[in-house]
């Protein structure tokens, strides 16, 4: 009987194996396709599941290089930082010093000074939800003003006048996509631990997951992609600036990696903080939201997700954890369409 157990447990391990390699080929030959169509966008793409990593890439770090781009190469990862910021409200949360429903009144910088019709109103899950129904920086504005950094034109003064000029909530309790509801959440932390966002995420994030590919102000580093717009020209990284906790870290497939194993481990303060993240707090007929994350259900199937475009660069992660299985994928060019056609493809051919 025993004897029978053992092969029993060693036809699992090796069916397994047998699954995982049967996946990361799948993966491979759908990233290695994409790129031999569009050799001019390099790609890195990092996969995960019960807890073993598999990694493929293709492309050069630049076009005056043979280095190739692998699972360390640094990008842009621009929204995706917004389930970092998601994630450090949520510890921030279980650490007992903000509740998901309490008001912001009393939690952003005495800078901003609310208008009646709006005290008491927006709440700390309406902001990480995308339904604060506040104003949103003009983004289209700041291109033109500066096409390579157009968030550095935005400063507390910017922020300051959003908020104390608005005297009604557009559409309050209706998904509008919203930089400056990740900005201010960025300045809620600050206040309830008293120190600055960099600071706040080095120690919650960076560091106890020992993220060597993750950066904030400082990503002078040789192993950095190049950026590239829709038409192929050279962007710039963005640069650190107050709006850095809606999109302004920059990171590596490997890292990404790790931070999902994290998202996936139910045991440490970051998958603790995930399963708040993953609540739903905003819903109509076209999408569910939880903090920071879009939630996606079928028959067989919840996925939890977030993308990122920059100037140059686009990205997704997308993770299942009923099936224990995340993927990152990142570009080194802005193309929210080959993206999302690579995520489609993966899931519906491979992980579905």
């Amino acid at each position: 009987m025993k004897t029978s157990v053992k092969i029993l447990a060693g036809l699992l391990i090796i069916s397994n194996i047998s699954f995982g390699q049967d996946i990361t080929k799948k993966i491979d030959s759908i990233i290695k396709g994409n790129y031999q169509k569009n050799p001019n966008v390099g790609i890195s793409v990092g996969f995960v599941q019960n807890n073993k990593e598999y990694y493929t890439s293709y492309g050069n770090l630049n076009a005056e290089t043979q280095t190739k781009i692998d699972k360390n190469s640094i990008f842009e990862i621009a929204s995706i930082t917004k389930i970092l910021t998601s994630n450090l409200i949520a510890q921030a949360v279980n650490e007992n010093k903000i509740k998901t429903d309490d008001y912001i009144d009393n939690f952003i910088p005495k800078e901003y000074v609310l208008h009646p019709n709006l005290k008491n109103k927006i709440k700390i899950s309406d902001l990480a939800s995308h339904q604060s129904g506040l104003p949103d920086i003009d983004f289209a504005k700041l291109i033109e003003l500066n096409p390579q950094q157009p968030v550095s034109i935005v400063t507390q003064e910017t922020l300051t006048a959003l908020v104390n000029n608005c005297t009604e909530l557009k559409d309050y309790g209706k998904y509008r996509y919203s930089t400056i509801g990740y900005t201010l959440l960025g300045q809620i932390l600050e206040k309830v631990y008293h120190k600055s966002y960099d600071e706040i995420i080095r120690e919650k994030i960076i560091i106890p997951l020992k993220l060597k590919n993750t950066f904030t102000t400082d990503f002078n580093v040789k192993n950095i992609t190049t950026s590239h717009n829709p038409e192929g020209g050279i962007q710039e990284f963005f640069n650190w600036n107050i709006t850095a906790p809606a999109g302004l870290v920059k990171s590596s497939t490997s890292d990404m990696v790790t931070y999902l194993k994290a998202v996936l481990n139910k045991d440490n303060a970051v998958g603790k903080a995930a399963l708040i993240t993953e609540k739903i707090f905003y819903k109509d007929e076209k999408r569910e939201i939880g903090l920071g994350l879009g939630i996606m259900t079928d028959d067989k199937n919840t996925i939890y997700s977030k993308s990122g475009d920059s100037m140059g660069q686009s990205s997704i992660i997308c993770y299942n954890r009923a099936q224990n299985w995340g993927i990152i994928i990142l570009l080194d060019q802005r193309n929210s369409k080959m993206r999302q056609e690579l995520v489609n493809q993966i899931y519906d051919t491979v992980l579905k």
